[in-house]
């Protein structure tokens, strides 16, 4: 099951990829970014990575992409012509949605019977120890980058809306 799960998501993660390089409007490719930032949580997730692979969601398909988007439209890179969308998205979408829908709903429902229920509270109880440790590290040895990052994205976003200042 990890290998199906694995060839799916990287394939969807490349696909993802390739979209967002041939697209032609940069909302768009902002989107097929997402699509490449959850299926690389999906195969962090699959690798053990839980809190690596929620990070992934929360960081760079939440915050990150919403950045992008803000600065996409503040910089208004000009009218857009309606299109009726790809059609490869109209074929593929919502089959491939439905398949990867029933594989996950698959997976957990066999984790969730061969972890059974004492083995599952000690399954979270290293999660949660795993997750002290990074945030221990975070907050103590690495506190010094990560303040500067949030900076560096603090002084795009005030560069995008400088950028995008219009005169009156």
């Amino acid at each position: 099951m990890q290998t199906a799960l694995f060839i799916i998501f990287g394939l969807l993660a490349v696909l993802g990829a390739l979209n967002l390089l041939f697209q032609r409007h940069p909302i768009n490719s902002a989107l097929s970014l997402i699509v490449v930032m959850m299926s690389l949580a999906v195969l962090y997730w699959s690798l053990g990575a839980e809190f690596l692979a929620a990070a992934q969601v929360i960081v760079y398909s939440g915050a990150i992409m919403v950045l992008f988007v803000f600065v996409i439209m503040l910089l208004n890179a000009g009218e857009e012509e309606r299109t009726h969308g790809s059609q490869i998205a109209y074929i593929a979408g919502i089959p491939g949605a439905a398949a990867i829908f029933c594989l996950l709903t698959f997976v957990f429902l066999s984790e969730k019977k061969q972890l059974g229920t004492t083995q599952l509270g000690g399954y979270l109880t290293s999660a949660v120890s795993n997750i002290t440790e990074i945030s221990h590290t975070l907050f103590t040895s690495l506190l010094l980058p990560f303040e500067v990052t949030s900076i560096l994205i603090l002084v795009a976003i005030l560069g995008a809306v400088v950028l995008a200042r219009k005169e009156l």
